[in-house]
Protein backbone atom coordinates (compact mmCIF):
# COMPACT_ATOMS: atom_id res chain seq x y z
CA UNK A 1 0.00 0.00 0.00
CA UNK A 2 1.10 3.35 -1.24
CA UNK A 3 1.42 6.40 1.20
CA UNK A 4 0.94 9.72 -0.72
CA UNK A 5 1.50 12.90 1.34
CA UNK A 6 2.08 16.36 0.46
CA UNK A 7 5.31 18.02 0.99
CA UNK A 8 4.64 19.92 3.69
CA UNK A 9 7.16 21.38 1.48
CA UNK A 10 7.79 21.81 1.81
CA UNK A 11 8.93 22.78 3.49
CA UNK A 12 12.29 21.86 3.77
CA UNK A 13 14.17 23.81 6.01
CA UNK A 14 18.01 23.90 7.45
CA UNK A 15 17.73 23.18 11.23
CA UNK A 16 19.73 20.81 13.50
CA UNK A 17 22.91 18.82 12.89
CA UNK A 18 21.89 15.23 13.08
CA UNK A 19 24.04 11.92 14.19
CA UNK A 20 25.14 9.90 11.20
CA UNK A 21 27.92 7.42 12.32
CA UNK A 22 27.23 3.59 12.46
CA UNK A 23 26.06 2.56 16.19
CA UNK A 24 25.10 5.96 17.84
CA UNK A 25 21.74 6.18 19.39
CA UNK A 26 19.06 7.00 16.78
CA UNK A 27 18.49 10.57 15.83
CA UNK A 28 15.32 12.08 17.21
CA UNK A 29 12.53 14.35 16.12
CA UNK A 30 11.07 14.57 18.99
CA UNK A 31 8.24 17.20 18.64
CA UNK A 32 5.75 18.04 21.28
CA UNK A 33 4.05 20.58 19.00
CA UNK A 34 4.35 24.38 18.63
CA UNK A 35 1.91 26.49 21.17
CA UNK A 36 2.93 29.89 18.67
CA UNK A 37 1.23 30.34 15.50
CA UNK A 38 2.78 30.05 12.19
CA UNK A 39 3.92 33.18 11.33
CA UNK A 40 5.05 34.71 7.40
CA UNK A 41 5.90 37.63 5.85
CA UNK A 42 5.18 38.63 2.43
CA UNK A 43 7.76 41.25 0.88
CA UNK A 44 6.90 42.92 -2.46
CA UNK A 45 9.07 44.82 -4.79
CA UNK A 46 7.74 48.09 -5.45
CA UNK A 47 10.41 49.31 -7.22
CA UNK A 48 9.63 51.55 -10.61
CA UNK A 49 10.16 48.48 -13.08
CA UNK A 50 7.07 46.99 -11.41
CA UNK A 51 5.14 49.70 -13.89
CA UNK A 52 5.76 47.22 -16.92
CA UNK A 53 2.16 46.19 -18.31
CA UNK A 54 3.91 42.58 -19.32
CA UNK A 55 1.09 40.55 -17.45
CA UNK A 56 -1.97 39.60 -18.85
CA UNK A 57 -2.15 43.42 -20.19
CA UNK A 58 -1.68 44.80 -16.72
CA UNK A 59 1.09 46.12 -14.66
CA UNK A 60 3.32 44.49 -12.65
CA UNK A 61 2.43 45.90 -9.87
CA UNK A 62 -1.69 45.79 -10.60
CA UNK A 63 -1.23 41.88 -11.16
CA UNK A 64 0.50 41.85 -7.36
CA UNK A 65 -2.19 43.70 -5.45
CA UNK A 66 -4.85 41.71 -6.94
CA UNK A 67 -3.09 38.47 -5.75
CA UNK A 68 -2.51 39.84 -2.14
CA UNK A 69 -5.80 41.05 -1.82
CA UNK A 70 -6.93 37.95 -2.80
CA UNK A 71 -4.90 35.92 -0.74
CA UNK A 72 -5.55 38.32 2.44
CA UNK A 73 -9.31 37.07 1.52
CA UNK A 74 -8.55 33.39 2.36
CA UNK A 75 -5.64 33.37 4.84
CA UNK A 76 -6.17 30.65 7.31
CA UNK A 77 -7.49 31.83 10.90
CA UNK A 78 -4.66 30.92 13.14
CA UNK A 79 -1.81 32.13 10.55
CA UNK A 80 -0.34 35.18 11.20
CA UNK A 81 0.93 37.48 8.45
CA UNK A 82 2.91 40.50 7.70
CA UNK A 83 3.41 42.65 4.74
CA UNK A 84 6.78 44.82 3.84
CA UNK A 85 7.17 46.49 0.58
CA UNK A 86 10.46 47.40 -0.61
CA UNK A 87 11.27 50.77 -3.13
CA UNK A 88 8.05 52.60 -2.58
CA UNK A 89 8.90 55.58 -0.92
CA UNK A 90 11.81 56.91 -2.62
CA UNK A 91 11.92 57.84 -6.36
CA UNK A 92 14.09 56.56 -8.92
CA UNK A 93 15.64 58.18 -10.49
CA UNK A 94 14.69 61.22 -8.67
CA UNK A 95 16.35 60.45 -5.36
CA UNK A 96 20.25 59.92 -4.19
CA UNK A 97 20.73 56.22 -4.44
CA UNK A 98 22.09 56.26 -0.87
CA UNK A 99 18.22 57.05 0.28
CA UNK A 100 16.49 54.82 -1.67
CA UNK A 101 18.75 52.13 -1.15
CA UNK A 102 17.55 52.27 2.75
CA UNK A 103 13.78 52.08 1.16
CA UNK A 104 11.54 49.14 2.90
CA UNK A 105 9.07 49.45 5.16
CA UNK A 106 6.57 47.04 6.99
CA UNK A 107 3.22 48.00 5.99
CA UNK A 108 1.48 45.43 8.38
CA UNK A 109 3.23 43.85 11.34
CA UNK A 110 3.35 40.25 11.42
CA UNK A 111 0.35 38.98 13.54
CA UNK A 112 -3.44 38.74 13.57
CA UNK A 113 -4.38 40.55 10.12
CA UNK A 114 -7.01 42.88 9.44
CA UNK A 115 -8.29 42.43 6.18
CA UNK A 116 -9.47 45.30 4.93
CA UNK A 117 -6.51 47.57 6.36
CA UNK A 118 -4.14 45.36 4.87
CA UNK A 119 -5.79 45.09 1.27
CA UNK A 120 -6.13 48.63 1.93
CA UNK A 121 -2.36 48.98 2.25
CA UNK A 122 -1.67 47.18 -0.53
CA UNK A 123 -4.01 49.08 -2.93
CA UNK A 124 -2.21 52.78 -2.06
CA UNK A 125 1.13 51.35 -3.14
CA UNK A 126 2.72 52.86 -6.49
CA UNK A 127 6.10 51.65 -7.83
CA UNK A 128 8.51 54.39 -7.78
CA UNK A 129 12.37 53.16 -6.21
CA UNK A 130 15.19 51.21 -6.29
CA UNK A 131 15.23 47.52 -4.82
CA UNK A 132 17.31 46.63 -1.76
CA UNK A 133 16.64 43.51 -1.96
CA UNK A 134 19.48 42.15 0.93
CA UNK A 135 18.16 45.18 3.52
CA UNK A 136 14.44 43.70 3.48
CA UNK A 137 15.22 40.28 3.40
CA UNK A 138 17.45 41.20 6.76
CA UNK A 139 14.28 43.47 7.95
CA UNK A 140 11.78 40.80 7.28
CA UNK A 141 13.55 38.13 9.48
CA UNK A 142 13.33 40.83 12.53
CA UNK A 143 9.72 41.14 11.43
CA UNK A 144 9.37 37.45 12.28
CA UNK A 145 11.36 37.39 15.09
CA UNK A 146 13.27 34.14 16.53
CA UNK A 147 11.16 30.56 17.79
CA UNK A 148 11.25 27.01 17.77
CA UNK A 149 8.68 27.04 14.82
CA UNK A 150 9.20 27.65 11.23
CA UNK A 151 9.17 30.98 9.78
CA UNK A 152 8.26 31.71 6.05
CA UNK A 153 9.24 35.20 4.03
CA UNK A 154 7.51 35.16 0.39
CA UNK A 155 9.66 37.54 -1.84
CA UNK A 156 8.40 38.90 -4.92
CA UNK A 157 10.32 40.93 -6.93
CA UNK A 158 10.56 41.43 -10.84
CA UNK A 159 14.03 42.38 -10.97
CA UNK A 160 17.59 42.00 -9.14
CA UNK A 161 18.52 43.97 -6.05
CA UNK A 162 19.95 47.41 -7.15
CA UNK A 163 21.77 48.50 -4.12
CA UNK A 164 24.25 45.55 -3.06
CA UNK A 165 25.88 45.47 -0.60
CA UNK A 166 24.72 43.49 1.15
CA UNK A 167 24.27 40.92 -1.67
CA UNK A 168 20.80 39.28 -1.18
CA UNK A 169 21.95 36.02 -1.80
CA UNK A 170 25.02 36.50 1.10
CA UNK A 171 22.26 37.93 2.96
CA UNK A 172 20.09 34.65 2.31
CA UNK A 173 22.94 32.17 3.22
CA UNK A 174 23.93 34.09 6.70
CA UNK A 175 19.93 33.66 7.81
CA UNK A 176 20.37 30.45 7.18
CA UNK A 177 23.62 29.89 9.09
CA UNK A 178 21.85 31.42 12.35
CA UNK A 179 19.34 28.56 12.71
CA UNK A 180 16.07 30.18 12.97
CA UNK A 181 14.22 28.23 11.28
CA UNK A 182 13.44 30.58 8.15
CA UNK A 183 12.37 29.69 4.93
CA UNK A 184 12.96 32.06 1.88
CA UNK A 185 10.47 30.89 -1.07
CA UNK A 186 10.77 33.49 -4.48
CA UNK A 187 8.51 34.39 -6.63
CA UNK A 188 9.97 36.07 -9.82
CA UNK A 189 7.39 38.19 -12.38
CA UNK A 190 10.33 38.31 -15.15
CA UNK A 191 12.07 35.35 -17.09
CA UNK A 192 15.30 37.46 -17.03
CA UNK A 193 18.07 34.72 -16.76
CA UNK A 194 19.96 37.19 -13.97
CA UNK A 195 16.48 37.64 -11.97
CA UNK A 196 16.22 33.92 -11.93
CA UNK A 197 19.74 33.12 -10.42
CA UNK A 198 19.39 35.66 -7.71
CA UNK A 199 16.04 34.32 -6.62
CA UNK A 200 16.97 30.99 -6.91
CA UNK A 201 20.11 31.07 -4.79
CA UNK A 202 18.12 32.74 -2.15
CA UNK A 203 15.71 29.86 -2.01
CA UNK A 204 18.50 27.42 -2.21
CA UNK A 205 20.17 29.05 0.78
CA UNK A 206 17.32 28.58 2.88
CA UNK A 207 15.80 25.25 1.76
CA UNK A 208 12.78 27.32 -0.17
CA UNK A 209 11.73 27.28 -3.88
CA UNK A 210 11.73 29.79 -6.36
CA UNK A 211 9.10 29.96 -8.67
CA UNK A 212 8.64 32.00 -11.98
CA UNK A 213 5.38 33.75 -13.03
CA UNK A 214 3.43 34.69 -16.23
CA UNK A 215 -0.16 35.19 -15.33
CA UNK A 216 -2.17 36.68 -12.39
CA UNK A 217 -3.67 33.68 -11.91
CA UNK A 218 -0.33 31.70 -11.08
CA UNK A 219 1.17 34.02 -8.72
CA UNK A 220 -2.30 33.74 -7.16
CA UNK A 221 -2.44 30.06 -6.48
CA UNK A 222 1.28 29.65 -5.78
CA UNK A 223 1.06 32.96 -3.12
CA UNK A 224 -1.54 30.64 -1.63
CA UNK A 225 -0.07 27.80 -1.86
CA UNK A 226 3.05 29.22 0.67
CA UNK A 227 0.68 30.50 2.89
CA UNK A 228 -1.29 27.49 3.87
CA UNK A 229 1.80 25.55 3.54
CA UNK A 230 3.09 27.84 6.56
CA UNK A 231 -0.19 26.93 8.32
CA UNK A 232 0.21 23.11 7.50
CA UNK A 233 4.11 22.49 8.15
CA UNK A 234 4.51 24.52 11.38
CA UNK A 235 4.08 22.30 14.20
CA UNK A 236 6.18 19.96 12.89
CA UNK A 237 10.12 21.65 12.16
CA UNK A 238 11.72 18.93 10.15
CA UNK A 239 15.91 18.02 11.63
CA UNK A 240 17.93 17.83 9.55
CA UNK A 241 19.69 14.73 8.98
CA UNK A 242 22.32 13.85 6.44
CA UNK A 243 22.04 10.50 4.73
CA UNK A 244 24.44 7.85 4.17
CA UNK A 245 25.86 6.53 0.70
CA UNK A 246 25.04 2.75 2.00
CA UNK A 247 22.90 0.76 4.20
CA UNK A 248 26.26 0.34 7.03
CA UNK A 249 26.88 4.25 7.47
CA UNK A 250 23.68 5.16 7.08
CA UNK A 251 21.89 7.38 10.36
CA UNK A 252 19.21 5.63 12.43
CA UNK A 253 16.32 7.20 13.02
CA UNK A 254 13.39 7.63 15.29
CA UNK A 255 10.17 8.16 14.52
CA UNK A 256 9.92 11.86 13.29
CA UNK A 257 10.28 14.52 10.46
CA UNK A 258 13.87 14.96 8.59
CA UNK A 259 15.18 17.17 5.97
CA UNK A 260 18.05 16.30 3.87
CA UNK A 261 19.48 17.18 0.11
CA UNK A 262 19.84 14.72 -2.80
CA UNK A 263 21.76 15.55 -6.15
CA UNK A 264 20.69 14.12 -9.21
CA UNK A 265 20.81 10.73 -9.87
CA UNK A 266 22.33 10.20 -5.68
CA UNK A 267 21.10 7.57 -3.49
CA UNK A 268 20.87 8.61 0.26
CA UNK A 269 20.01 5.87 2.65
CA UNK A 270 18.42 5.79 6.40
CA UNK A 271 18.14 3.12 9.18
CA UNK A 272 14.83 2.59 11.21
CA UNK A 273 14.83 -0.20 13.86
CA UNK A 274 11.15 -2.45 13.47
CA UNK A 275 10.76 -4.76 16.11
CA UNK A 276 8.54 -7.51 16.03
CA UNK A 277 4.90 -6.35 16.00
CA UNK A 278 5.74 -3.10 14.60
CA UNK A 279 4.34 -1.32 11.46
CA UNK A 280 7.35 1.12 9.85
CA UNK A 281 5.42 3.79 7.83
CA UNK A 282 7.22 6.55 5.87
CA UNK A 283 7.00 8.51 3.19
CA UNK A 284 9.08 11.31 1.35
CA UNK A 285 8.72 14.44 -0.68
CA UNK A 286 11.36 16.18 -2.83
CA UNK A 287 10.44 19.46 -3.94
CA UNK A 288 11.33 20.42 -7.35
CA UNK A 289 13.28 23.93 -6.92
CA UNK A 290 14.75 24.14 -10.44
CA UNK A 291 13.48 23.74 -13.91
CA UNK A 292 13.67 19.56 -15.06
CA UNK A 293 13.60 17.73 -18.34
CA UNK A 294 9.99 15.61 -18.35
CA UNK A 295 10.35 12.15 -17.30
CA UNK A 296 11.29 12.07 -13.95
CA UNK A 297 11.20 10.23 -10.78
CA UNK A 298 11.23 9.41 -7.00
CA UNK A 299 11.64 6.30 -5.55
CA UNK A 300 11.35 4.96 -1.73
CA UNK A 301 12.24 1.67 -0.57
CA UNK A 302 12.76 -0.23 2.05
CA UNK A 303 15.32 -3.15 2.49
CA UNK A 304 16.72 -5.79 4.75
CA UNK A 305 19.85 -6.05 6.40
CA UNK A 306 21.02 -8.85 3.78
CA UNK A 307 20.11 -6.59 0.46
CA UNK A 308 16.42 -8.13 -0.20
CA UNK A 309 13.89 -5.16 -1.21
CA UNK A 310 11.09 -5.13 1.02
CA UNK A 311 8.47 -2.66 -0.44
CA UNK A 312 8.60 0.64 -2.44
CA UNK A 313 7.20 3.37 -3.48
CA UNK A 314 7.42 5.59 -6.41
CA UNK A 315 5.94 8.71 -7.98
CA UNK A 316 6.56 10.45 -11.54
CA UNK A 317 6.36 13.29 -13.46
CA UNK A 318 6.37 14.88 -16.92
CA UNK A 319 5.88 18.65 -15.94
CA UNK A 320 7.08 21.03 -14.02
CA UNK A 321 5.02 20.48 -10.51
CA UNK A 322 6.16 21.69 -7.14
CA UNK A 323 6.71 18.22 -5.29
CA UNK A 324 6.80 14.45 -5.69
CA UNK A 325 5.69 12.63 -2.61
CA UNK A 326 5.64 8.51 -2.82
CA UNK A 327 5.58 5.98 0.62
CA UNK A 328 5.64 3.01 1.36
CA UNK A 329 4.47 0.25 4.69
CA UNK A 330 6.19 -2.24 6.11
CA UNK A 331 5.66 -4.24 9.28
CA UNK A 332 7.69 -7.56 10.72
CA UNK A 333 5.10 -10.77 10.96
CA UNK A 334 7.25 -12.93 13.14
CA UNK A 335 5.84 -14.23 16.05
CA UNK A 336 8.52 -14.75 18.64
CA UNK A 337 6.62 -12.08 21.32
CA UNK A 338 8.19 -9.08 20.78
CA UNK A 339 6.70 -6.42 20.32
CA UNK A 340 6.86 -2.24 20.47
CA UNK A 341 7.60 -2.58 24.44
CA UNK A 342 10.96 -4.85 24.09
CA UNK A 343 14.14 -3.42 25.39
CA UNK A 344 16.45 -1.23 23.66
CA UNK A 345 18.62 -2.96 21.29
CA UNK A 346 22.38 -1.76 21.29
CA UNK A 347 21.70 0.32 18.23
CA UNK A 348 19.32 2.33 19.68
CA UNK A 349 16.09 0.50 18.50
CA UNK A 350 13.40 -1.63 20.43
CA UNK A 351 14.64 -5.39 19.91
CA UNK A 352 14.63 -5.29 16.73
CA UNK A 353 16.50 -5.12 13.18
CA UNK A 354 17.15 -2.25 11.29
CA UNK A 355 15.24 -1.69 7.99
CA UNK A 356 17.20 0.12 5.42
CA UNK A 357 15.52 3.37 3.49
CA UNK A 358 16.78 4.39 0.63
CA UNK A 359 15.64 7.59 -1.58
CA UNK A 360 17.16 7.57 -5.49
CA UNK A 361 15.69 9.94 -8.04
CA UNK A 362 15.85 9.74 -11.99
CA UNK A 363 16.46 13.33 -12.31
CA UNK A 364 18.15 15.07 -15.27
CA UNK A 365 18.02 18.87 -16.28
CA UNK A 366 18.79 21.20 -19.25
CA UNK A 367 22.20 22.47 -19.65
CA UNK A 368 21.81 25.89 -18.24
CA UNK A 369 20.25 24.58 -14.84
CA UNK A 370 22.66 23.69 -11.69
CA UNK A 371 22.38 19.78 -11.43
CA UNK A 372 24.93 20.02 -8.95
CA UNK A 373 25.12 20.96 -4.71
CA UNK A 374 23.20 21.67 -2.76
CA UNK A 375 20.71 19.09 -4.42
CA UNK A 376 17.16 19.00 -3.96
CA UNK A 377 15.31 19.50 -0.93
CA UNK A 378 14.13 16.72 0.84
CA UNK A 379 11.72 15.69 3.45
CA UNK A 380 11.26 12.93 5.07
CA UNK A 381 8.86 10.82 7.39
CA UNK A 382 8.82 8.16 9.66
CA UNK A 383 6.68 6.51 12.03
CA UNK A 384 6.53 3.07 14.06
CA UNK A 385 2.99 1.51 14.76
CA UNK A 386 1.53 -1.50 15.99
CA UNK A 387 1.40 -3.75 12.90
CA UNK A 388 -1.95 -5.22 12.15
CA UNK A 389 -1.93 -9.40 11.96
CA UNK A 390 -1.40 -10.68 7.83
CA UNK A 391 -4.32 -12.53 6.83
CA UNK A 392 -3.68 -15.73 5.88
CA UNK A 393 -5.37 -16.37 2.66
CA UNK A 394 -8.77 -15.61 1.36
CA UNK A 395 -11.87 -15.41 3.73
CA UNK A 396 -15.14 -14.66 2.48
CA UNK A 397 -16.20 -14.02 6.33
CA UNK A 398 -19.61 -13.39 6.50
CA UNK A 399 -20.26 -13.38 2.89
CA UNK A 400 -20.53 -17.63 3.06
CA UNK A 401 -23.91 -16.94 4.88
CA UNK A 402 -24.85 -14.86 1.28
CA UNK A 403 -23.36 -17.83 -0.46
CA UNK A 404 -25.56 -20.34 1.43
CA UNK A 405 -28.39 -18.42 0.47
CA UNK A 406 -27.21 -17.70 -3.25
CA UNK A 407 -26.79 -21.65 -3.65
CA UNK A 408 -30.60 -22.57 -1.76
CA UNK A 409 -32.28 -19.99 -3.54
CA UNK A 410 -31.07 -21.15 -7.34
CA UNK A 411 -31.93 -24.46 -6.45
CA UNK A 412 -35.43 -24.27 -5.24
CA UNK A 413 -35.63 -21.70 -8.57
CA UNK A 414 -34.02 -24.50 -10.92
CA UNK A 415 -36.61 -27.36 -9.50
CA UNK A 416 -39.88 -25.27 -9.97
CA UNK A 417 -38.81 -23.75 -13.27
CA UNK A 418 -38.01 -27.47 -14.56
CA UNK A 419 -41.44 -28.71 -13.04
CA UNK A 420 -43.32 -25.75 -14.34
CA UNK A 421 -41.99 -26.81 -17.93
CA UNK A 422 -42.94 -30.56 -17.74
CA UNK A 423 -46.14 -29.80 -16.54
CA UNK A 424 -46.35 -27.47 -19.80
CA UNK A 425 -44.88 -30.41 -22.16
CA UNK A 426 -47.62 -32.07 -20.55
CA UNK A 427 -50.55 -30.19 -21.25
CA UNK A 428 -49.55 -29.49 -24.96
CA UNK A 429 -49.45 -33.07 -25.52
CA UNK A 430 -53.10 -33.84 -23.92
CA UNK A 431 -54.76 -30.78 -26.38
Amino acid sequence: MIIRRPLAGGCLLALAAALTMSGAPPVSADDGGAAEPPKVELVLDVSGSMRARDIDGLSRIAVAQRSFGEVVDALPAETQLGIRVLGSQYRFPGSPKSVGCRDTRQIAPVGPVNKAEAKAAIATLRPTGWTPIGLALRAAARDLGAGETTRRIVLITDGEDTCSPPDPCDVARELAAQGTHLVVDTLGLTLDAKVRQQLTCIADATGGTYTAVQHQQDLTGRLNQLVQRAGTTYKRTPHKVEGGAGCADAPVLSPGVYTDRERFGEHRWYRVVVAPGQELRASVSVALDRRLNPDYGVLLRAVSKDGQELVRGTDAGSGRTDVLSTGLRWSDQRKDGADATASPSPDGGTGGDPVCMVVSNSFSAPGAVRAAAPGMPVELTVDLVPSSDAPGGPDLGRGWLLLVVLTATGLVAGLIIGWLARWRIAVWKEN
